[in-house]
């Protein structure tokens, strides 16, 4: 933690004269930590050297989409919108991979009209629009297969993509046939095998499961893949005692696969270029006694930060203030929210607290803003990128007006 004598800075200016500024609840990413996390990620797979997609859902801030460009990525995109956002942002449409089951004839349209790199198909009747939507155009579509190859990444059952449960890709002997499917086409060039597994992924074994997977069904298919698209999913450690991924070992795993396929890999990270990179700062309104606890009411609720909510995840809370003073009671840090999961954490020991006193949300870069709403007609906060001694506000906080 970012502590200077007991006050919390992100990078050279402290939360409370940020909270002081601006108002709570709002959002704010260092500039240095999205830099550092972009550059470790180049240096873990510097053998393989990857085309990497940033995963735009994990967040969609089209300034902060800016920065990212300018370190050579490109994007994964899951909707039109999502598309449309990255080109603003001036990503090159051949650093584009657009992925998701449920791709309407619209947005194929406009992917195949912008050239992007691929489209990657998850299902049959999906190809055979893509192919219907590129012979009216007459064009020769670049596409990828997203395999399911039934691996358990053995992380939220929520955020699994990759078992055969899971609604995402399609099994290996449907991916035999759409091969053959896509050869004898006159419109659709094959060009990537993609797989996907999950998110908030910790170690490397179920990576290593995946590759084989893939080693397997590349014999099978007899398909030489240009791209192979690997996903993202690479977790970051929300609490301490989480163990982090370890980069080497997935890396050489992978380098034994390319000895076999001579493919380019891509990947789609989200939450480990982001994730840490983000901070939600909010006000103390109340601290309500109940019987075995306190409550610890913020002006930041799950519409503001839903993955509490929807997860059950929980984030680092911390004081914008140290102090070795701490309370009797546990704290239940909650939200103003008309729902009783809306809750961020409940926390046994933690420094007393005031009301009015500033907290701070950690590891909120990703699938914060970008999941968020506005339930119970509340505006979303306002998005602050600090480099060094300098604010810059990349999204300003919405009004009532705009939503009523």
């Amino acid at each position: 933690m970012n502590y200077k004598k007991n006050h919390f800075f992100i990078e050279n200016i402290s939360s409370e004269k940020i909270a002081e500024k601006f108002a709570t609840p709002i959002y704010c990413y260092s500039y240095k930590i999205l830099k550092t996390n972009i550059k470790n990620f180049k240096r873990n797979f510097k053998t393989i050297k990857p085309t990497i997609c940033f995963a735009v859902k994990s967040n969609t801030n089209l300034n902060l989409l800016r920065e990212i460009k300018k370190f050579g990525l490109g994007a994964d995109v899951v909707s039109m919108g999502e598309m449309m956002i990255a080109k603003k942002a001036g990503i090159s449409s051949k650093k584009i991979v657009f992925s998701g089951v449920g791709k309407t004839k619209k947005e194929i349209n406009y992917a195949i009209e912008k050239n992007i790199l691929l489209i990657n198909a998850e299902s049959k009747s999906e190809i055979i629009l893509i192919e219907k939507i590129a012979k009216y155009k007459k064009k020769k579509v670049n596409i990828g297969i997203r395999l399911n190859p039934n691996t358990n990444p053995k992380t939220l059952d929520q955020i699994s993509t990759g078992k055969k449960e899971n609604k995402f890709g399609v099994s290996e002997n449907t991916f035999l046939e759409l091969v053959n499917y896509i050869k004898n086409s006159s419109y659709l060039n094959l060009k990537c095998l993609s797989v996907h597994i999950g998110s908030q992924i910790l170690s490397h074994k179920p990576y290593e499961k995946m590759l084989k997977v893939l080693d397997k069904i590349i014999k099978k298919s007899n398909h030489n893949f240009e791209f192979l698209d690997l996903g993202g999913g690479m977790g970051i450690p929300y609490e301490n005692k989480f163990k982090k991924l370890n980069y080497k070992k997935y890396s050489s795993a992978i380098n034994r696969l390319l000895k076999k396929h001579k493919s380019k890999i891509i990947f789609e990270p989200g939450r480990s270029i982001v994730g840490n990179a983000g901070f939600l700062i909010t006000k103390v309104l109340y601290i309500k006694e109940a019987q075995n606890k306190s409550f610890v009411i913020l002006d930041a609720g799950m519409n503001d930060m839903m993955r509490p909510a929807l997860y059950g995840v929980k984030h680092k809370i911390v004081p914008s203030i140290k102090s070795k003073n701490y309370s009797k009671k546990t704290y239940e840090f909650v939200g103003p929210i008309c729902e009783t999961t809306d809750k961020f954490s409940t926390l046994s020991k933690f420094q007393k607290l005031n009301e009015n006193d500033i907290i701070i949300i950690c590891d909120t870069g990703a699938y914060g803003v970008s999941l968020s709403s506005n339930y119970n007609v509340r505006p979303k906060p306002p998005e602050l990128l600090i480099k060094g001694s300098k604010i810059n506000v990349i999204k300003r906080r919405e009004k009532l007006e705009d939503l009523i």
